[in-house]
């Protein structure tokens, strides 16, 4: 329950809408976002420290990475129902692709922000714990925090006796909020594209997409 709601309906404002009612003195949520991402690193890595008593810091930041990678932000973000209450401008209103699940992601992270402020650390912690922390277990079972990188070289060399390579393919959003394309190849061969908010990222998820597309996932 939040005692300022209008920091809620930040939270869930996206940059385009203000953009196409500017002047109206209304705010999106990218300065929530910010705090939303240090508050969860800051969360993850207190629980994931305290479980995994036995992991060295390699093995904890590749667990915290598959945990609040924008894949798995996504996901939480639509099974708490977050889609439905996007303030979002038309356009992106008809986007419901990749895109769209940057959008989630995003918005949980200022989700979290506004939480951090509203209700202080603790109520955040709680939050975090309960939606999103609770995963880490399947990721570790199922091994979903190997490196696709990794594994789609691998799985390229064995398969097809090639090396992927990667390449941004465009840079998008202003200089404070760039989305990078990136696609893997194999040889001159584009396979997949994957987004992010850094050139790592978006690799990573290209080769994630790629190793679906191939069937090695």
């Amino acid at each position: 329950v939040f005692k300022n709601k209008d920091l809620l309906k930040q939270a869930f404002t996206h940059r385009s809408f203000t953009n196409e009612r500017e002047g109206k003195g209304m705010q999106h949520n990218e300065r929530l976002e910010f705090l939303g991402d240090a508050v969860l690193e800051l969360v993850t890595t207190e629980e994931l420290y305290k479980r995994y008593p036995e992991s060295n810091e390699g093995q904890l930041t590749v667990y915290r990475t598959s945990l609040v990678n924008s894949v798995m932000l996504a996901k939480v973000a639509k099974e708490l129902g977050m889609e439905d209450y996007l303030i979002l401008s038309k356009g992106e209103e008809k986007d419901t692709g990749r895109a769209r699940s940057l959008i989630l992601a995003r918005a949980l992270e200022a989700l979290l922000g506004a939480i951090f402020l509203d209700r202080k650390y603790n109520q955040c912690k709680k939050f975090i714990n309960k939606y999103i922390v609770i995963f880490i277990d399947e990721i570790i079972e199922k091994k979903l925090w190997i490196d696709p990188k990794s594994l789609i070289q691998e799985e390229a060399q064995k398969h097809l006796s090639v090396t992927p390579s990667y390449k941004t393919i465009v840079e998008s959003g202003p200089d404070h909020d760039v989305l990078f394309s990136v696609g893997v190849y194999f040889n001159y061969d584009l396979v997949a594209i994957g987004e992010g908010k850094s050139k790592q990222e978006a690799e990573v998820e290209a080769a994630r997409e790629a190793l679906k597309i191939k069937g090695w996932a």
